[in-house]
């Protein structure tokens, strides 16, 4: 994974299947306490709820949750990944956005 998709910019990743997180390596700046929190929030959301999560950035440097499953994959709860997403953006909502900030600043 080389941290990019058309036009947007992986922040981190996690995996039930394969059971790791990745971080991009643009981001390894971030204080250790900002990468920790990402790899805990990231982890037990696919601990949780299955599937895979990325934490990106889209084109106008917006934070998106993409959430995403194997096909066939019946333990993955589709409607409590939604929940989870909505659940993380009211919790996490000051550090999504200074990540958001910190993201513009750098020049995405």
């Amino acid at each position: 994974m080389d941290g990019m998709y058309a036009g947007e910019v992986v922040l981190c990743a996690a995996s039930a299947y394969t059971q790791k997180f990745y971080l991009n390596e643009l981001f390894h700046a971030l204080p250790g306490q900002i990468k920790d929190e990402l790899k805990i929030m990231c982890v037990l959301f696919t601990e949780d709820v299955g599937g895979t999560l990325a934490l990106l950035f889209d084109e106008e440097g917006a934070l998106q949750f993409r959430t995403a499953a194997e096909e066939g994959d019946l333990l993955y709860d589709e409607i409590g990944s939604v929940l989870k997403v909505k659940q993380l953006q009211r919790d996490k909502q000051d550090l999504l956005e200074a990540l958001e900030l910190y993201y513009k600043v750098l020049g995405g």
